[in-house]
Parts: C-alpha cells; structure tokens; sequence
C-alpha cells in the first residue's frame, strides 16, 4: 500500500475528510478537514509528525506495544481483537512506531463504509 493509500485510509478512521495530498523533495503532506469544507483544510501527517501520530493513537484507542525480540525490537499496534500493525523498529524508532500507528489506523479506516 502506498503511503497516499495509508493516509486516506487512516484520515477515514480519524474521521477526516481528505483533501489531497502533495509530495514535494523534502515534504509530504496530506490535506484534510473536519467539516469537508475544502476552505478548512489543514495539514496532517502521521507519517512525519509524532504529534498527529498520538493524536491519531489515541483517538482510535490504539494499543502500541514494543516486543524485543532478538533479531530486534518490534513495534505491535493493535486495535480490537481483530487488527495488528508490526514493524521492525530500525534506525529510526519513531518514524516505525508513527508507520505501525497509520498501517493500522489504515486497516479501521478499510474496515468502514
């Protein structure tokens, strides 16, 4: 799934309306809003920011759980019984954890109507 598939997905779960998305050379941002009025639109971006990532978390109620193993440390989501995020936790364990958070906010956002 490609990143602009995670985010529409998850800005589903979360509630948001999206608006769009833009990649530039250093930036990715996904556009959305609470109203589905285009002029109300903000700037959201789990992937990058560690702020919209919790914010994401706890909204949906996420579970994150961290599991060293000994090929190294995983990062579990988990939401309900039913839906689990794993990532492998390499040079950078925030941008996992904030990946794990949108796979499985993804996975909700596939799950509604």
């Amino acid at each position: 799934m490609t990143d602009r598939e995670l985010l529409t997905l998850a800005a589903k779960a979360a509630g948001f309306h999206y608006h769009g998305h833009r990649i530039g050379r250093d930036y990715e941002n996904c556009y959305v809003s609470t109203t589905g009025d285009t002029d109300d639109w903000f700037v959201w971006s789990p992937l990058t920011d560690d702020g919209d990532a919790l914010r994401l978390a706890v909204q949906l109620r996420l579970s994150i759980e961290f599991d060293d193993w000994s090929d190294g440390e995983t990062v579990i989501i988990t939401y309900g019984i039913n839906i689990q995020a794993e990532n492998i936790v390499t040079t950078d364990p925030y941008a996992t954890t904030r990946r794990a958070i949108v796979r499985a906010a993804a996975e909700v956002g596939r799950g509604m109507k």
